[in-house]
């Protein structure tokens, strides 16, 4: 009788761990496992080989040595020995963490862990989070105020970042640690133990060690109780995701908030979408009272007016009636110095300081005419001030600038379109057009330019608007 609970958890964990990944693996998908030493990622590893007897995957692991501990080289060289000795190809990282005052560690640490897993070329990354972990995340974040969002805790499932193909996944979330340890000791596993997770200085190993024991006494099955108000709250945030949706169809404009539509909602409804939309950016999302003072300035933000709040690495910026979130960085000025680059004929030039592309086709009747181009060198600048422009052959040549703002070009982005130039002749602008003594005349080839960046498909936005 005392094998009988061993033998029926490692049943359970076996099936709940095949069943979650037979739900998302296929045949031939890479899985890497994020291997730490300890006793979650050592059964982590050993359940996915057994799993592999099974469904044919490509199987590797990574190791982050934080650099904390003075036993993680130890510890680095631990996984080196469980990964020769079970044929897994094993990559190790090795970070130098620099924590500044008012900074948490963990936090840090997880930030920089992360930028590694970023890295990595696979269909998932694997971690060994599981339901106790799960339950304490829940706790932290109670304690921390989130709201429905944060207190759904860790999802099973999930993108990486954007534009990343490489998912992040959590097979062992619904399981206890009970179950992990008693399936590593069953099968005689090896493991080391990080000596800073005794340390209750630490938010979570003071709630691990010194309040759910407790908790335990009084309500035996919290994990589980717990564990199932998660999943509701995950529902709720499912929901309110599904409602934010809705509110974007009517108030998101190619991308770009119309703030007359948002001053329609009420404000719990404003804040949801506003907080769905920045989680699209994956960012570190502002508290409450900070997203209220976003809305408070955006609700009484003259019409005419301009704003800008940055929110973690993006700038939520307004112009003429539309919100839209650009990368912190994304703004260049007079005072950024950028190379002119030469155009030798490419068809397609990546330009990425302006984090775009020039695509170059040639077209019958249209476009900048190619025998006056071929006369001097072409290059591609930024404004640096002062340029003139004639794109209009009934209009006198007038101030680049004030023919940006007449189309309205945001100001921050006046300095980011790329111009180009036939020696020093200005001769095409993005959105804009060709000025009138380049353009190709009937019966001509000529060559079409177009500006590509993330978020359009052309910039030619502003000339049609």
């Amino acid at each position: 009788m005392g094998n009988s609970k061993p033998a029926s958890s490692i049943n359970n964990i076996t099936q709940r761990f095949f069943r979650h990944l037979n739900i998302h693996i296929q045949p031939g998908d890479h899985l890497a496992v994020a291997l730490s030493g300890g006793v979650d990622s050592v059964v982590l590893l050993h359940l996915l080989i057994e799993f592999s007897k099974s469904i044919p995957i490509n199987l590797s692991a990574v190791h982050v040595d934080h650099g904390i501990s003075t036993h993680s080289y130890q510890w680095s060289m631990f996984c080196q020995t469980l990964c020769d000795k079970v044929a897994v190809p094993l990559s190790i990282h090795r970070l130098n963490i620099n924590k500044q005052p008012q900074q948490s560690l963990e936090a840090v640490a997880r930030k920089a862990r992360y930028q590694i897993f970023k890295q990595i070329q696979a269909d998932y990354i694997l971690l060994a989070q599981h339901q106790d972990d799960q339950v304490e995340t829940l706790m932290l974040q109670l304690l921390r105020g989130a709201g429905v969002k944060g207190l759904s805790a860790m999802p099973i499932i999930r993108s990486l970042g954007s534009g990343k193909a490489t998912k992040l996944f959590r097979p062992l979330l619904d399981t206890p640690r009970s179950d992990i340890v008693e399936y590593a000791q069953l099968h005689n596993l090896s493991w080391v133990t990080d000596e800073s997770n005794l340390d209750t200085t630490y938010d979570r190993n003071f709630l691990r060690h010194g309040i759910l024991p407790r908790l335990e006494t009084r309500y035996p099955a919290y994990r589980k109780t717990l564990f199932r108000s998660i999943q509701h709250l995950g529902e709720a945030n499912y929901l309110l995701d599904e409602l934010a949706r809705i509110d974007a169809e009517h108030t998101v404009i190619s991308g770009k908030i119309s703030l007359q539509k948002l001053r329609q909602l009420d404000s719990i409804r404003a804040k949801n979408l506003l907080r769905y939309l920045l989680t699209q950016h994956k960012i570190r999302l502002p508290n409450a009272t900070t997203l209220e003072e976003i809305l408070r300035q955006l609700y009484t933000i003259p019409i005419d007016n301009h704003f800008r709040f940055t929110v973690d690495t993006l700038d939520i910026r307004y112009h003429r009636g539309l919100i839209e979130f650009l990368p912190a960085d994304h703004s260049l000025s007079p005072q950024n110095e950028v190379a002119p680059i030469i155009w030798q004929g490419e068809s397609s030039l990546i330009i990425p300081v302006l984090q775009g592309t020039l695509r170059f086709v040639q077209q019958d009747n249209i476009g900048i005419d190619t025998i006056k181009l071929a006369q001097q060198t072409v290059t591609i600048r930024i404004r640096s001030g002062g340029e003139r422009f004639q794109p209009d052959c009934g209009r006198p040549r007038r101030s680049l600038k004030k023919i940006l703002q007449e189309v309205g070009v945001p100001a921050w982005e006046r300095y980011s379109l790329p111009l180009l130039f036939c020696g020093e002749q200005l001769v095409w602008v993005a959105g804009i057009g060709i000025d009138c003594h380049f353009q190709a005349s009937a019966g001509q080839t000529g060559l079409v330019v177009t500006w590509h960046t993330p978020s359009t498909v052309t910039i030619d936005q502003y000339a049609e608007s």
